[in-house]
């Protein structure tokens, strides 16, 4: 006698169980929906329910958000390029647009490329809320700014140069004219007027150490670098200061010149002669010598 497994339905219990499901409807009792699919293997979409079926998104939509996914990435969909493609206005579109944006299977993003133009991106999401942008989280993008220049950094300043004891107008002018020829020597020793004022005192200090232009403008000129002098006024202050040379050794002045007297003419006490002498005074043949020796000396 056979075992009976009494947890299996019979056949005609499963066929009628398979019946009562709410989407089986037998063919013969309705003319419904129909199926007659085919398997892709290729050049598919997978499209979920969830829009297929939205119970509140438009015909137009929906449809324009099956496109959409079927798109590859990087492709235009912005409202001119979709109201090319199809027979809807771009008005329509744009509402369709909206419709998918407050849905969540639409965000729309500015973004800087590294060109740094501003564009559009979209990004399609198949399942709103399952990925790693909800729709809550998208914020408004601010207007770029335009872009400003980058400044550059502030130059360095000048080293110092010596200084002169006195600061003649004469022998600055000197020296000023000095540092503005210098670009007749070496064209890449063109200065500023204000590089020039301050160097001007480093070449007065040379000036005042008995050394002529001349040779202020050699110690200044020779040996330059052959390659491009990028700050020439930094340049001469180094060689103003590194090259100064010592002062001239100390010189004690000359005594002057005795001063000759001339005497108006008088008489001599003596011998009554008259001659050039203070008043009161001897000849010279009746002054006393030094060296005389005594009368009757040996």
């Amino acid at each position: 006698m056979d075992t009976q497994h009494l947890s299996a339905p019979s056949r005609a219990h499963a066929g009628l169980a398979d019946n009562k499901h709410p989407n089986r409807r037998s063919h013969s009792s309705s003319g419904g929906l129909v199926h007659d699919h085919t398997r892709h293997t290729t050049r598919f979409t997978v499209i979920g329910n969830h829009l297929a079926q939205h119970p509140e998104l438009s015909l137009l939509a929906i449809g324009l958000a099956t496109h959409i996914q079927s798109l590859p990435p990087s492709a235009r969909v912005d409202i001119k390029s979709l109201a090319a493609r199809f027979t809807e206005g771009a008005t329509r579109i744009a509402a369709a647009l909206r419709e998918l944006e407050t849905h969540g299977y639409l965000r729309r993003e500015r973004v800087r490329t590294p060109a740094g133009r501003i564009v559009t991106r979209t990004i399609s999401c198949n399942q709103p809320g399952r990925g790693g942008h909800p729709e809550a989280e998208s914020a408004p993008v601010r207007p770029a700014r335009p872009s400003r220049p980058a400044k550059k950094p502030p130059r360095k300043p000048l080293p110092s140069v010596p200084q002169p004891a006195y600061r003649s107008p004469a022998l600055l002018q000197t020296a000023t004219d000095l540092l503005a020829d210098l670009r007749r020597t070496d064209p890449r020793l063109l200065l500023s007027a204000c590089d020039t004022a301050h160097l001007a005192p480093g070449v007065a200090a040379w000036l005042e150490r008995d050394l002529g232009p001349t040779a202020v403008r050699h110690a200044l000129t020779g040996d330059l670098p052959s390659e491009p002098i990028h700050r020439p006024a930094a340049l001469l202050a180094h060689r103003l200061t590194a090259q100064l040379p010592p002062p001239p050794p100390f010189r004690a002045p000359a005594p002057p010149p005795p001063v000759r007297v001339r005497y108006p003419m008088t008489n001599c006490d003596g011998c009554d002669r008259g001659f050039r002498g203070p008043e009161g005074s001897r000849c010279r043949d009746c002054r006393p010598q030094p060296h005389a020796r005594p009368h009757g000396a040996t």
